[in-house]
């Protein structure tokens, strides 16, 4: 009898942890359920519409770049990135109203050399400068564009019209990490000697790396421009 009473006290006491133990499997079932469905997400879906992971102080965020309809600007931007251009530049102008530009830049406001020579402006592609979307800086020269690059917070579509006889190229757009252009997008601002306005991040926002993470079809890409 007593052994009986033994047993069943055993029996009721470990319930709650057998209780807590499948709890905490269902939890890591779920936990790796999420992780392979992000995984799946950040699948390229082929060759000529790559992922980047563009790391920041802030977080990383994920591009997906089109070399169908882009093939100059997206080889031209992965080929820096391949280099290694963009590791410790900034983001150097923050318009919370409008966009946020980057890779041109030092954290003490020196401009990096070494860009390769200007490409064509593509910006007649049917991509629109709209809000995520991931598009080419240059100078009021059409055809001027080198490294720098900007990430429209906001729909812009004024910039897809022809401004200095060309438009902005659109050449990708964000598909994960849109929170962390938020946060770029939200950080205080202070004078820009670069800009001449109130447009430079109080503290540096650095670009980490700028990384090729998927399947990229570069000889396709390459026919696409010879189109």
């Amino acid at each position: 009898m007593k052994r009986l009473i033994l047993t069943m006290v055993l029996i009721l006491a470990l319930a709650p942890l057998a209780g807590a133990q499948t709890t905490k499997t269902t939890a890591r079932t779920k936990e790796k359920k999420m992780t392979e469905q992000t995984t799946e997400t950040l699948k390229a879906r082929d060759g000529l519409h790559p992922l980047v992971v563009m790391q920041t102080s802030l977080g990383d965020i994920t591009l997906e770049l089109d070399a169908e309809k882009a093939p100059i600007s997206t080889l031209n931007f992965i080929q820096y990135a391949k280099d290694g251009y963009y590791k410790g530049l900034i983001f150097h102008r923050i318009d919370p109203n409008f966009m946020i530009q980057g890779g041109g830049y030092f954290p003490d406001n020196r401009e990096k050399g070494g860009q390769r020579p200007p490409i064509k402006n593509e910006w007649n592609n049917g991509l629109k400068n709209v809000r995520g979307t991931i598009a080419m800086a240059r100078t009021n020269a059409p055809d001027s564009a080198t490294a720098q690059f900007f990430i429209n917070v906001v729909d812009n579509m004024f910039l897809s019209e022809p401004r200095s006889g060309a438009g902005y190229a659109v050449f990708g757009k964000v598909v994960k990490g849109l929170d962390v252009v938020e946060k770029i997008r939200n950080a205080q601002t202070t004078f820009s000697p670069i800009m001449g306005d109130n447009t430079m991040p109080a503290t540096p926002i650095v670009i980490k790396d700028v990384k090729l993470v998927s399947d990229f079809d570069q000889a396709a890409a390459e026919k696409n421009v010879k189109k």
